[in-house]
């Protein structure tokens, strides 16, 4: 008689410890105002589609009554020691522990990942970067920038849906940390969990306008970045997006750091530990239903373990529990919008439509919601669309090689440079590799695994400047020039003012590389973040107009 799946009982986390409201309004200079127009937007889960709550669209006037608001308070805030600026990052990051069933809840309401994601990986990751960068407040002069480095003025931070109260954390703290002040853009899909941030900003007794929240579409989005009294401007996105922000800000003093899309290889050698590898490569695109900037949408497999791998492979797909959310055996959860839901469709349809072979496990999807099915790709080549483009979903591309060589120059093959992984016994092949592929950050052994020392991002068209670790320190510090001053401190618009010393391998590669990776094993084991992401992708209408 063959062996029968283990069955799991239903085991929902309860909706009634989130109280929404019917609306919600800016938060601005320390309160939440009304929007100088009457425009309401609908936020809705994924999963159902229900509608959770309206929120107000910002026009102009109300991103500069924001950013006015953000200058009054940088005198003030940024005059405060390093010691009492760290005693609010530490209050909030003690609130969000309090709140963290709450707030994970809500993520997943608003962004559709299972509950043991937000629970189990953001939330505590939320705050470990304000208990980091807590830390860092008081020690700036010795974060190797200067012996006398200053804030550099009013932030204007635009954040993804995808890790929606995580990129709020690794943009939001080191700016706090460091003197600034923030006006924040959430994505027009998922901007619950900032408003609730709002709140927390609030009981923890930050003072006025150092922190403004502005809601609302791409317009939005625009007219942030686009202010004339903004100093720095960060933002998490895709690329199409990236390249807009860029060439708004050039020309002017602002200070930029992109972190962008992604095509991560994720490279099998025939000696690596296969069950092991498995459980990265699942977790290296399903996890968030590969909604993830650094996610490991191609796989590159030695050809002498092909079969092998993919079998295992197929087999751990097939026990993927895709359903409800706010279930606690749920693996995969719903796509974010049903925009996104068409994007990923049409990329699957265009990769049978060039001659891969197209395989999904046997699964129900729900029959309201944005949902799809765990997918993989054989017969995968370079010119393939699905090998090329991200795709922002829960589809893998397989390709093989033969020699280490082979597998460097497909895994460069792209126009990205985000992130990559390396599964292999061999130390001095882990070590060589991570030296010669062209990505921000490699883990060995392992993926998606991150830490708030440890910065990430990317280059070439993923973006440039880091975040996270000592490098997250450098976009918001100026070494030179008045604090506030726009273009006081080293270097404007992308080269080290934005933290990228030029923006490739430099910035922070020794971040990248470094901590992320080079090799993994030891940063993998450092503390999870079953995120792959940050990352993130911002829906383009969630961030900046085309």
């Amino acid at each position: 008689m063959a062996p029968t799946a283990f069955e799991y009982a239903p085991a929902p986390e309860s909706r009634a410890v989130v109280d929404l409201a019917p609306s919600y309004g800016l938060f601005i200079d320390g309160e939440f105002t009304e929007g100088t127009g009457q425009d309401l937007r609908k936020t809705l889960a994924p999963a159902t589609e229900e509608v959770l709550a309206e929120y107000t669209q910002a026009h102009e006037e109300d991103v500069d009554r924001a950013v006015r608001a953000a200058r009054r308070a940088f005198t003030p805030w940024s005059a405060l020691p390093g010691a009492e600026r760290a005693k609010y990052l530490f209050r909030i990051a003690r609130i969000i522990q309090e709140r963290s069933r709450e707030l994970a809840v809500l993520e997943t309401l608003d962004n559709g990942k299972p509950i043991r994601e937000t629970r189990d990986a953001d939330l505590p990751l939320v705050a470990a970067h304000f208990f980091y960068y807590a830390g860092w407040a008081d020690k700036l002069a010795y974060a190797g920038f200067g012996p006398d480095p200053r804030p550099v003025g009013v932030a204007a931070q635009v954040i993804p849906w995808n890790f929606p109260l995580l990129m709020l954390a690794w943009k939001v703290a080191p700016a706090l940390a460091t003197g600034n002040t923030v006006v924040l853009k959430p994505a027009e899909t998922t901007p619950l969990s900032a408003l609730f941030f709002a709140d927390i900003c609030r009981r923890a007794g930050l003072p006025r306008g150092v922190v403004n929240i502005v809601t609302g579409d791409g317009a939005t989005g625009a007219a942030l970045v686009g202010h004339p009294d903004v100093d720095k401007v960060a933002f998490t996105g895709s690329t199409a997006v990236g390249k807009e922000i860029a060439r708004t800000v050039a020309g002017t003093s602002k200070r930029l750091t992109l972190e962008l899309g992604g095509k991560g290889a994720n490279i099998v050698f025939d000696d690596a530990p296969l069950d092991q590898a498995v459980e990265g490569i699942v977790n290296g695109i399903f996890f968030n239903q590969g909604q993830v900037c650094c996610a490991g949408s191609r796989l590159l497999v030695q050809e002498s373990v092909h079969d092998e791998l993919l079998d295992a492979l197929k087999r751990r797909l097939a026990t993927l529990r895709v359903g409800d959310p706010l279930d606690k055996n749920t693996d995969v959860g719903a796509i974010n919008s049903a925009e996104q839901l068409d994007r990923i469709t049409e990329l699957a349809a265009a990769g049978e439509a060039e001659g891969a072979e197209r395989w999904s496990p046997a699964c129900e999807l729900p029959t309201s919601g944005y949902w799809f099915a765990p997918t993989l790709f054989t017969g995968v080549t370079q010119a393939h669309r699905i090998a090329r483009e991200e795709i922002f979903g829960p589809v893998l591309s397989v390709l093989t090689f033969r020699t280490p060589d082979e597998a460097v120059a497909k895994a460069n093959n792209t126009p990205y440079g985000l992130s990559a992984g390396i599964w292999t016994e061999k130390g001095s092949r882990i070590l060589k590799l991570a030296d010669q592929l062209r990505a921000g950050v490699v883990w060995a052994n392992t993926f998606n695994k991150f830490d708030p020392t440890s910065p990430f991002g990317g280059y070439k068209e993923s973006g440039f400047g880091r975040e996270g670790g000592r490098h997250g320190l450098e976009p918001y510090l100026a070494g030179g020039g008045r604090a506030g001053e726009p273009g006081g401190g080293p270097g404007e618009g992308h080269g080290k003012a934005a933290g990228g010393r030029g923006g490739g391998k430099a910035a922070g590669t020794r971040g990248g590389k470094a901590a992320g990776a080079r090799a993994g094993k030891a940063d993998g084991a450092r503390s999870g973040k079953a995120d792959g992401a940050r990352s993130g992708k911002a829906d383009e209408k969630a961030s900046v107009k085309r």
